[in-house]
């Protein structure tokens, strides 16, 4: 295989668990030139990574004009194959638009998506339900790779920014707390609680706050170990999640690009399942899951979380 055309221009976590499946191919076959089709809020990260060869911006929020005019710029090119890591309606029709002798998609395609596709990947062996990540690494198999990850996901170096000597110090205690999620059904609420514990109980510790909305601490914090990078733009907010710290925060995009950087991650979850959506691998000494009594969010104390940081932090890596 020569080239491939990626399809997976959104969300920014399965952006994340699609790079690391890619960064594998593009090892064990650094001739084969990549291009990726990606919304144009992700596609910095997408273009961070020294494997891709081309970004395709994908332009949402034009409409339907920008999507037509998409179409045509993939039916105007040639690839040795194609893999659809979205499996939605959307992103068939982008495959079905592209001119490639092969055509990947998953098995567990929705919207009718499976209709584009002359080939499938096969689901994880096992019962499910499967880590998301699991899943993509099948498409490995398409080329004839093995799957698997290496650990870190590597980026080029991106802008420098003011604030990162922040973080100069040990990464056991710096910690970026990530307060949002893509739904509001994800959001942990006691984020204020547990960063005046964090700094009651770790002596000399700094915190930094990332969030997409500004937002202010309602709990007194020291203004010289505090950072608030609430609503910053994205590309500051993928800096900041890769700095060697300890992550907290729900589950979300940020949280996974955090882990694929190789840090410690402390990721909450209510009514979602860590066992297909948290840090990868689940089990692996860096990470850790705390999960609401019931999946109710409101449930879970901060002191509860604070535990669980405590338990991460001591662990010998």
């Amino acid at each position: 295989m020569q080239s491939l055309l990626v399809i997976k221009p959104s969300s920014l976590g399965d952006i994340v668990h699609a790079l690391q499946v890619v960064q594998v191919l593009a090892k064990e076959r650094p001739e084969c030139r990549i291009t990726w089709v990606v919304r144009e809020r992700f596609a910095g990260l997408v273009q961070a990574a020294p494997f891709v060869h081309e970004a395709i911006i994908f332009r949402r929020r034009d409409g339907w004009k920008a999507f037509l005019q998409l179409l045509r710029q993939l039916r105007a090119r040639r690839f040795d194959a194609v893999w659809d890591l979205q499996g939605l309606l959307r992103s068939g029709l982008m495959t079905a638009a592209a001119r490639a002798p092969v055509k990947w998609g998953r098995r567990d395609a929705r919207e009718g998506a499976g209709f584009f596709y002359n080939r499938r990947v096969n689901l994880p062996d096992g019962k499910g339900p499967h880590h998301a990540l699991d899943i993509l690494q099948q498409f490995l198999r398409a080329d004839g790779v093995t799957p698997r990850l290496d650990f870190p996901l590597q980026l080029k170096p991106g802008p420098g920014f003011s604030w990162q000597d922040f973080f100069k110090g040990d990464p056991r205690s710096m910690f970026v707390i990530f307060t949002d999620s893509r739904g509001a059904g994800k959001e942990w609420p006691r984020f204020n609680e547990l960063t005046a514990l964090i700094f009651r109980a770790i002596p000399g510790c700094r915190v930094a706050w990332c969030a997409g909305q500004a937002a202010q601490p309602e709990v007194a914090v020291p203004a010289d170990r505090f950072l608030n990078l609430t609503g910053c733009p994205m590309d500051q907010m993928i800096a900041l999640v890769r700095e060697p710290a300890t992550f907290i925060g729900n589950d979300s995009g940020p949280m996974h690009l955090s882990a694929a950087s190789g840090n410690r991650v402390l990721a909450i979850f209510g009514p979602t399942s860590p066992s297909r959506f948290g840090p990868y691998p689940i089990m692996a000494p860096k990470h850790r899951a705390v999960e609401a009594p019931g999946g109710q969010l409101a449930a879970l104390t901060a002191e509860a979380v604070l535990a669980a940081l405590a338990e991460l932090r001591a662990r010998a890596l």
